[in-house]
């Protein structure tokens, strides 16, 4: 059984990680936002993922919902696994992604589509 004090702390110490996440979400949204007015045409897709994408997706991961990373299985399981499909995520965002269509040009989605599709499949390596 959880003591009342261990409980305290064990809920201190999780409020504590989710402020720090929110602070470094916040922190590398600003600067992704600022990065991308910079972000030319000529931007790799993984130029694009590095300065939009990885501050949430590191390495295919996801820091707020683990479950919805972008490994090929998660891609599968929630229908991502075409680039129509995450272009329109991407495009318009869902819950707590954001819409990067005012940021990224229809065709720079498109192309880190089919960068995250092809990292998916080579496990992110």
């Amino acid at each position: 059984m959880i003591s009342l004090i261990n409980l305290k702390k064990n809920l201190i110490v999780a409020l504590l990680i989710l402020t720090l996440a929110f602070v470094e979400i916040a922190t590398n949204s600003q600067i992704a936002i600022a990065d991308t007015a910079a972000t030319s045409a000529t931007a790799t897709p993984a130029e694009v993922f590095s300065t939009n994408c990885a501050g949430c997706h590191i390495n295919g991961g996801n820091i707020i919902r683990r479950g919805k990373n972008l490994q090929q299985k998660a891609l599968k399981k929630y229908g991502m696994d075409s680039i129509a499909n995450i272009s329109n995520l991407v495009t318009n965002g869902k819950g707590i992604m954001p819409a990067y269509k005012a940021r990224l040009s229809e065709q720079q989605i498109i192309e880190v589509s089919a960068y995250v599709l092809l990292q998916a499949e080579t496990d992110w390596k």
